[in-house]
């Protein structure tokens, strides 16, 4: 084994998880009951708590002030002066992480004392919208207050609904599981990972908290492999789930879901001569199993196609995001998986805190996480300033969307995220909300667009029409000639052959839906500064191939999600480069 393998069998660092966090783990008797009564028991807690909305904000606020007063940032923000939101609005700016980094990066140099009480334990890794990694300080404070609760009450719908998939630790596909034994660090020598290569029990204590999967064969791999060879490192736990009776896979990200049934097909033939001969990425690897191998030959031969529902016939659920463009592909995904399949949604949340969590069987909202952080919100429709009016959760209104800003005693104040959310509904008077996109916006020529808006009108016209496809993105370019004004060109790659005549009928049914959702759309629109926009059809497998391009580039594929709007020249030619 060369010095650049990463043997994760083995986690001497205690950074990746190997699912079982201490003894008595996934696999050990009793330890599914406990999981689902400490799961079930925070979803019951965090319900309750929406009862009392606005006391608990106000006690969130109240405790991350008095916690953090002492520090550098609360004394040069007057912390103890502070009383309530009103106050602590006129004290503070909305600010993003590029506001809060000299600090942070003060922080993980080893300075203590700047924006928390706490020292960090690890700092999760998150790609900004420019692609640096940010360093998100997680403190032990920040964990049993903020994380922890929401985290096991994500949890809570999918272990209560399908009991079977806690039973067998090798009965849930947990894709977004990856320990790695030698992380990198910041300069005070403190793990920067990703949230999904945390062991949260052996760095804060909670041997409950390794999610379902994570004690699977698959888990930590027993054989080593590159650290940054993510793709086959996919490869070797298909390998290995192909033997093995799946009832769930997790995805979080919905891309790294979506990429499956094509890495099945793409995979294929060394999956099934592996299993023939007992390997596993050409290395030994238990017992031959002709048996198996086999029947997935079959399996392909008789269906003319491998598809997921075929290799594991019992998957009950998929967990992950389902809004945004993923809610676009989503339901044939779904299909491909088995018939009845359930997609429960994941919490929407980001690296830096959780916003809101689905205490049910809701396709794609969960309730605000009222314990958690103080909430405020702004209205998306207007860019976010440092002076930007916020509104509080209880003074939002359905239907609406809104920018997220939150604070928390972590050390995150007035953080604007950069995610918007749209209000589902008030029940009881607290916000339910799902994930609606990036804040972010295409403006070539006024237009401002938002992702949600563009969804929604892509939805409308792939009702219209009946049409359906696997993944779509979309920029502005020159129309051919010059002539004209700029357009916005789609790349669609279709599920099924779509004719020109259905192509075309879409194109326009699209520019309505666009002009419906947005007032500067329709307004360019009528004044010539936009063209009608335009379709590219791709071939099916487009998007998976550049999702494989970009993995394979050392990406974690958590971090590669789906873009909607892609005005880089480079990353729009290597998508539809090879396309009709």
């Amino acid at each position: 084994m060369t010095a650049d393998t990463d043997p994760t069998s083995a986690d001497p660092t205690g950074t990746g998880s190997t699912g079982t966090g201490a003894a008595g783990g996934w696999g050990s008797p009793g330890h599914a009951d406990r999981y689902r009564r400490r799961v079930c028991a925070e979803r019951d807690r965090l319900a309750v708590a929406l009862g009392s909305m606005r006391a608990h904000q106000h006690d969130v606020l109240t405790d991350l002030l008095s916690f953090n007063a002492d520090t550098a940032f609360g004394r040069e923000h007057g912390f103890a002066r502070i009383r309530d939101i009103d106050d602590f609005r006129r004290a503070l700016p909305v600010q993003d992480y590029a506001a809060h980094a000299p600090l942070i990066e003060r922080t993980a140099a080893g300075e203590p004392n700047l924006l928390s009480a706490d020292r960090p334990v690890v700092y999760f890794t998150s790609s900004g919208s420019t692609g640096d990694r940010k360093k998100v300080p997680v403190t032990p404070r920040f964990m049993r207050t903020t994380f922890f609760p929401f985290y096991y009450a994500a949890w809570a719908p999918l272990v209560e609904n399908f009991p079977d998939i806690a039973h067998r630790p090798d009965a849930v596909l947990n894709l977004k599981h990856d320990p790695i034994a030698q992380p990198p660090t910041t300069a005070d020598g403190r793990p920067h990972v990703g949230a999904s290569q945390v062991d949260f029990g052996a760095k804060f204590g909670e041997p409950l908290s390794a999610e379902p999967g994570t004690a699977a064969p698959w888990g930590a791999l027993p054989v080593g492999v590159a650290p940054d060879d993510h793709l086959e490192k996919m490869y070797l736990r298909l390998r290995l789930a192909v033997q093995s009776d799946i009832r769930c896979l997790i995805g979080i990200n919905p891309a790294m879901i979506a990429a499956v049934p094509y890495q099945l097909a793409l995979w294929w033939e060394r999956i099934v001569r592996e299993v023939r001969d007992g390997t596993l990425g050409g290395v030994p690897y238990g017992a031959p199993d002709p048996a198996r191998a086999a029947e997935l030959e079959r399996l392909a031969a008789y269906f003319g196609t491998v598809s997921p529902a075929y290799v594991w016939p019992r998957v009950r659920a998929l967990f992950g995001w389902t809004t945004g463009v993923a809610s676009l592909y989503l339901p044939a995904l779904r299909e491909q998986f088995g018939s009845g399949v359930t997609a429960l949604p994941a919490p929407v949340a980001a690296s830096e805190g959780p916003v809101g969590v689905p205490l049910d069987r809701h396709g794609s909202a969960g309730s605000l996480v009222v314990t958690a952080s103080a909430y405020e919100f702004a209205d998306a429709e207007a860019d976010l300033a440092p002076d930007s009016a916020t509104l509080l959760p209880h003074e939002l209104e359905a239907g609406r969307e809104y920018h997220v800003i939150f604070s928390h005693v972590g050390g995150l104040y007035r953080y604007a995220v950069g995610d918007v959310v749209r209000v589902l509904d008030m029940p009881g008077g607290v916000p339910r909300v799902e994930y609606a996109g990036r804040a972010g916006r295409s403006d070539a020529a006024g237009e401002r667009l938002r992702e949600s808006q563009v969804i929604r009108a892509l939805r409308a016209a792939l009702t219209a029409t009946g049409l359906s496809l696997v993944n779509v993105a979309c920029r502005t370019e020159q129309a051919p000639g010059g002539r004209e004004a700029p357009r916005y060109v789609f790349a669609i790659a279709p599920r099924n052959a779509w004719r020109p005549e259905e192509t075309e009928r879409f194109a326009a049914l699209l520019d309505r839906a666009l002009e419906r959702e947005s007032a500067e759309y329709r307004g360019v629109r009528a004044r010539g500064a936009l063209s009608a926009p335009a379709v590219r059809l791709l071939d099916p497998e487009a998007f998976f191939r550049d999702w494989h391009t970009a993995v394979g580039s050392g990406i974690r594929p958590t971090q590669v999600k789906d873009r909607l709007f892609r005005q880089d020249d480079a990353l729009w030619k290597r998508l539809t480069d090879g396309s009709g």
